[in-house]
């Protein structure tokens, strides 16, 4: 075995995993301000697009399993932004609907991007480029 290969500055899960943490960390005093967490928030990012969507789509789109989906939901649901209902044609399925709440809630977070772009100093051609390559990472895994 080669000793190399588990020295933390020849992983690249650990600047993921850093730079992950720090970002999300950047995240939360904005978030604070409409009470939501990071994963509450990108679920309601995806509501704010789809309006409407079953969970497990919804897990698919956000890499989250049902496990850590459900409690995220049901807090949303407490907080009025969304409903959640069984499908009439197939009670296995579980959908989420946005609620005026929670469209509304769209125009309190319409900052946090422009505010998170000047967090980050890469030019938009490093920006596209680490996209690109992080989805390809996530579809290479997954």
């Amino acid at each position: 075995m080669n000793e190399d290969n588990l020295k933390i500055s020849n992983q690249l899960c650990f600047p993921l995993y850093a730079c992950s943490k720090e970002i999300i960390k950047k995240y939360k005093p904005l978030l604070d301000n409409l009470d939501l967490t990071y994963t509450q928030y990108i679920v309601m990012m995806v509501m704010w697009e789809q309006q409407e969507i079953n969970v497990t789509n919804l897990g698919k789109i956000l890499y989250l399993d049902s496990g850590t989906l459900t409690p995220v939901l049901k807090k949303l649901e407490e907080k009025k932004y969304l409903l959640r209902s069984r499908n009439k044609s197939d009670e296995r399925i579980l959908n989420v609907k946005i609620t005026k709440k929670g469209n509304d809630l769209k125009n309190e977070a319409k900052d946090i991007y422009q505010h998170m772009s000047s967090c980050i100093s890469l030019s938009k051609e490093d920006s596209i480029t680490l996209y690109n390559l992080l989805y390809k990472i996530l579809n290479t895994i997954s």
